[in-house]
Formats: structure tokens, sequence, C-alpha cells
């Protein structure tokens, strides 16, 4: 037997079994789940800003960059 092949069967068994473990069609019960309440902060929110203002800064010279040196 050939690799090729033996991986060829190999997949398409996991995916003729792949609904076994799976419940379909019932409702999500998320009721218990533990998140964690707290609100962002004020240093999350600047991390954030701060973040993206350098990405948004920094992009066009990035493209500037690669126009000029191709």
């Amino acid at each position: 037997m050939r690799a090729g092949s033996r991986t060829s069967s190999l997949t398409s068994i996991a995916y003729r079994y792949r609904h076994k473990n799976k419940k379909r069609g019932g409702v999500m019960n998320n009721q218990h789940a533990k998140a964690d309440d707290r609100p962002f902060s004020t240093q999350d929110i600047l991390w954030a800003v701060g973040i993206w203002s350098v990405i948004l800064t920094l992009s066009p010279v990035v493209v500037f960059y690669v126009l000029m040196v191709n």
C-alpha cells in the first residue's frame, strides 16, 4: 500500500465518522460559563488605541518602502 492512498483512506474514515461525537441542532447553553466580568479598564483602551495608531501611522511608510524598493 502506498503512503498516499493510506493517508487518503484515513482522512476519508475521519470525515465519515466525525458526526459521532457532535450533537446537532441543539440549543447552546452558556448560562453557567465563567466569564471575566470586569469591563475594559482605561489602560486596556489606551493600549488598544496606541497599537492601532502605530499600525495606521506606519502602514503608509511600509507601502511606500515596498513600492520604492521594487
